[in-house]
C-alpha cells in the first residue's frame, strides 16, 4: 500500500522555500558542526535568519563557533561576523 505525500506541514522546507542560512565557523574560518536545534538552519528572509542568530548567538558560541556568514542560496551576503565582544 502506498501512501500519499506528506502534507507541506510535516516536511523540512526546501532551500528555495527558505533560502537564507548561516555558514558557522571556527576563527579559521573552517566550517564548525553543530546538533540539535542549532543544526541547519534555513529562513525564508533575512530578517528572520538575523534574529536568530542574535538570539543564539551565545549557544552558538558555546558549541564552539567564532563566527558566522549569512547566505542567501548561494550568494555570500556578509560576514564573517565574530560573535565574541
Amino acid at each position: 500500500m502506498n501512501l500519499p505525500d506528506q502534507p507541506p506541514t510535516f516536511r523540512r522546507p526546501s532551500a528555495a522555500e527558505r533560502p537564507w542560512s548561516w555558514r558557522l565557523e571556527n576563527a579559521a574560518g573552517d566550517e564548525v558542526p553543530v546538533s540539535g536545534d542549532l543544526e541547519g538552519q534555513r529562513f525564508t528572509n533575512q530578517a528572520d535568519a538575523e534574529s536568530w542568530v542574535g538570539e543564539i548567538w551565545a549557544d552558538l558560541a558555546a558549541a564552539g563557533v567564532d563566527q558566522v556568514v549569512l547566505f542567501e542560496h548561494e550568494r555570500r551576503v556578509y560576514g564573517p561576523m565574530s560573535l565574541h565582544a
